[in-house]
């Protein structure tokens, strides 16, 4: 299926809405967005997490958490070292 869509001078690009349904997507899901051989393509984030799935070791301390509980306790951990007074 190809549609036209637009590119603002933003560099935003609104997906047509017959393609956005075809292609499954839901609003606010996050995307990778690649480049290959001048195309580009979109795929939802879920993809690339599923492929990856069980490849890396998951620490003790996040299994059985979401993935939101495991990003937020590591930018918390992150933040505490970085900026702890010496």
């Amino acid at each position: 299926m190809n549609q036209i869509a637009t590119v603002t001078s933003k560099k935003q690009l609104t997906l047509p809405s017959a393609i956005f349904k075809k292609a499954g997507f839901k609003i606010g899901q996050k995307v990778m967005v690649s480049e290959e051989n001048g195309r580009l393509l979109i795929t939802p984030a879920e993809v690339l997490v599923e492929e990856f799935a069980g490849s890396v070791p998951v620490p003790k301390k996040w299994k059985g958490k979401d993935a939101r509980e495991i990003v937020n306790e590591a930018k918390s951990e992150y933040f505490q070292k970085k900026y702890r007074l010496k």
